[in-house]
């Protein structure tokens, strides 16, 4: 899950009054439906839109699944262990060469290679098999509500109903995971809004059901995000015990022919390429653990995909 947000956003922030105070208690929602509305209309949505609102209710299981996260605070190689199986190796292999036509085109439009997408599908959704059933205007309305992240959610919760508007997905189709991703590979709906294509000509945006529209659609929001064509991501590299540890920082670049000066390998040990291409060292488990370097396209792409350090690293490691 990702938050991209510009001016709309701030704006929409600070005309907001309304907003919870941090408990499990649903007082004020009414209220606060009734403030959104008049912010979805002032934003151009249509009247029949709004009146979905009608029908959403604050939803405390949504709150107990925000209070309840996890997974995130797992260690790089416990995540990776959960989260990398010999089914999301072998099943992701399988697809790149089922779809080799779509991964074909979509990497000569977008420049995006397919076992980056690939790992993405797998991690977020299993490749389509676990895309949620929650009603994601209800989720993202509460969570919108909550004391918690309300300048992420409630330009979220407009541009859900810009997306009703649009008429990709129907108000029966919002479903999708409890923090209000819908789709393959779990967009928000300013994403979807935003990024969302139609790749298999049907004049539907549909990143539930259609793979071609799944695929190219990722690769598009990877590329706005500042994917470079034909770059490297990741690198799993080898440091020495005299590296200058202070410089392991992934807000720290050097060029690679710094790093090999240093006495930074290839995992296998052989040279890297001593040469001007930037990158920072990445070491999620610190300098007796797993070390990489890391390319534009993770400090750019890959973290605002997901800011989480350790869902990227193994997003961008399985790939």
């Amino acid at each position: 899950m990702r938050f991209i947000f510009g001016g709309f956003a701030l704006a929409l922030s600070a005309s907001t009054t309304l907003a919870a105070s941090c408990g499990d208690t649903g007082a004020g929602f009414k209220p606060f439906i009734a403030e959104m509305k008049q912010e979805a209309a002032a934003a151009g949505v249509s009247k029949r839109s709004i009146t979905t609102l009608d029908g959403v209710k604050y939803d405390p299981a949504i709150i107990k699944r925000d209070r309840g996260q996890s997974i995130f605070s797992d260690s790089f190689l416990t995540f990776q262990g959960k989260m990398i199986s010999k089914y999301r190796l072998s099943q992701g292999q399988a697809l790149v060469q089922k779809h080799k036509a779509t991964f074909d085109r979509i990497s000569q439009k977008y420049g995006v290679p397919a076992p980056v997408i690939v790992a993405f599908w797998a991690l977020e959704t299993d490749f389509g098999a676990t895309t949620g059933d929650f009603d994601t205007i209800q989720a993202i309305a509460t969570l919108a509500w909550d004391c918690r992240r309300p300048e992420k959610f409630r330009p979220q919760l407009i541009a859900s109903l810009q997306l009703l508007d649009a008429g990709d997905l129907s108000r029966e189709e919002f479903k999708g995971a409890w923090a209000g991703e819908i789709g393959q590979t779990q967009f928000m709906a300013y994403d979807y809004n935003e990024s969302a294509v139609d790749f298999d000509g049907d004049g539907k945006r549909d990143l539930r059901n259609s793979v071609p529209d799944v695929l190219a659609s990722t690769a598009n929001l990877l590329r706005k995000h500042g994917w470079q064509p034909n770059q490297p991501w990741l690198q799993e590299v080898k440091v020495p015990a005299e590296l200058p540890w202070d410089q392991a920082d992934i807000a720290i670049q050097h060029p690679r022919s710094q790093w090999a000066k240093w006495g930074v390998t290839a995992a296998s040990g052989k040279a890297i390429k001593a040469d001007g291409m930037t990158a920072s060292l990445l070491l999620p488990m610190g300098r007796n653990g797993p070390a990489f370097l890391a390319y534009e396209n993770f400090t750019k792409a890959y973290l605002k995909w997901n800011e989480s350090l350790v869902y990227s690293t193994t997003a961008a490691y399985l790939a």
